[in-house]
C-alpha cells in the first residue's frame, strides 16, 4: 500500500514513522518545512517529496494532520492540490482537529473524483502519538472507515466509527470541551488545596481512587503541581478547537457557558506568555491571580 503522510508536526512525526515501519506499507511524506521531512527521513524508512503533487500522485492513501481549516483548504484545493493530483478511487484520511463545515466541503469536493473521505481526529496527545496509543474518532461511509482500519490500527489504541462524513469532528468537539472542564476542576481542585495549607500531593492521592478520578488526574495532577506545562498539546491550538466548538454550538443552538468562560481563561494564560504551555496550565493562571 502506498501511503502519503503530509503534516510532521509534534503528532505527525512519529504517526508516520509508525506506519514506516509496517510491513506492507510505502510512506512518502510531505512538510511545508521540507527540513522536516528530510529528518523524518532520516529517522524513518520512506521517502519525501517537495511538492503535494508529487507526493499524492501515486497514493492509495493520504493522510493529513495540520494545524486548522485554513491549511486544510490550501492543501487539498487548486490545481497542485491534494484532490486534483490524487489517483482516483484513493482514500483521504484527515487527522486534523477541524470544522465539520470545512470537513463536509472537502468531502463532497473530493467525491467529485472519486475519492473517499474520513475524517479521523485524535485524542491522547504528543504521547499518545508516539507510543501508538490514539483514540481515533472517525466520520465518512463505513466501508471508507474499514478499508482505514489496518492504517490506523498503527497509532491508534482504538477507533471509533462515529456515523457520516463530519461525525468523528463533531465527536472531537464533545472531547475537548469536555477536557477543558476536567482541567479547570482539576486547576481550582488543587489551588484551594494549596491554599488550604494541605500536603496536595497526598489529596491527589486520597481522591484519584473515587469520583473524581480521571486521566487528567492521574497523568497532569502531579506535574501541574510542581508547575511543569510542557506535555504536549498547547494552549493555542485548545483556543482554537474550543472557538471551533462554540462556533458550532452557535450554530446548533447548543449552550456551553462553562466551555465559553474556559476559553477565556486559557485566554488569561496567553497573556500571561503561556500560549505554548500545556493545556493543564490553567493552574498557573489561578496561582498568578493569588500571588
Amino acid at each position: 500500500m502506498n501511503i502519503t503522510f503530509i503534516g510532521l508536526g509534534v503528532m505527525g512525526y512519529p504517526m508516520a514513522g509508525h506506519l514506516a515501519k509496517r510491513d506492507g506499507f510505502e510512506v512518502t511524506v510531505y512538510n511545508r518545512t521540507a527540513s522536516k521531512a528530510r529528518q523524518w527521513t532520516s529517522d524513518y524508512p520512506g521517502a519525501m517529496d517537495e511538492s503535494i503533487a508529487g507526493a499524492v500522485s501515486n497514493a492509495d492513501v493520504v493522510i493529513t494532520c495540520v494545524g486548522a481549516d485554513p491549511d486544510l483548504r490550501s492543501l487539498f484545493r487548486g490545481d497542485g492540490g491534494i484532490i486534483a493530483n490524487t489517483p482516483e478511487g484513493a482514500l483521504l484520511l484527515d487527522h486534523t482537529t477541524a470544522s465539520a463545515t470545512v470537513t463536509r466541503e472537502l468531502a463532497e469536493a473530493a467525491s467529485s473524483r472519486n475519492l473517499h473521505w474520513v475524517d479521523a481526529p485524535v485524542s491522547g496527545g504528543q504521547q499518545g502519538a508516539q507510543n501508538g496509543q490514539l483514540t481515533i474518532m472517525c466520520g465518512g461511509d463505513k466501508a471508507s472507515f474499514e478499508r482505514a482500519q489496518p492504517v490506523l490500527d498503527c497509532y491508534g489504541k482504538v477507533s471509533h466509527y462515529m456515523g457520516e462524513v463530519g461525525s468523528g469532528q463533531l465527536t472531537k468537539m464533545v472531547n475537548q470541551i469536555t477536557v477543558a472542564g476536567l482541567l479547570e476542576g482539576l486547576a481550582e481542585g488543587i489551588h484551594f488545596a494549596e491554599q488550604a495549607g494541605l500536603d496536595t500531593g497526598a489529596v491527589i492521592g486520597a481522591i484519584s481512587g473515587g469520583a473524581a478520578q480521571s486521566w487528567q488526574m492521574d497523568n497532569r495532577a502531579g506535574t501541574m503541581i510542581a508547575g511543569e506545562y510542557n506535555h504536549g498539546f498547547a494552549v493555542d491550538w485548545m483556543r482554537k478547537d474550543l472557538a471551533i466548538c462554540l462556533s458550532e454550538a452557535r450554530d446548533r443552538g447548543a449552550t456551553l457557558p462553562a466551555a465559553a468562560l474556559i476559553d477565556q481563561f486559557y485566554g488569561d494564560v496567553q497573556a500571561q506568555g503561556g500560549g505554548g504551555w500545556d493545556t493543564s496550565s490553567l493552574l498557573e493562571r489561578l496561582r498568578n491571580r493569588s500571588r
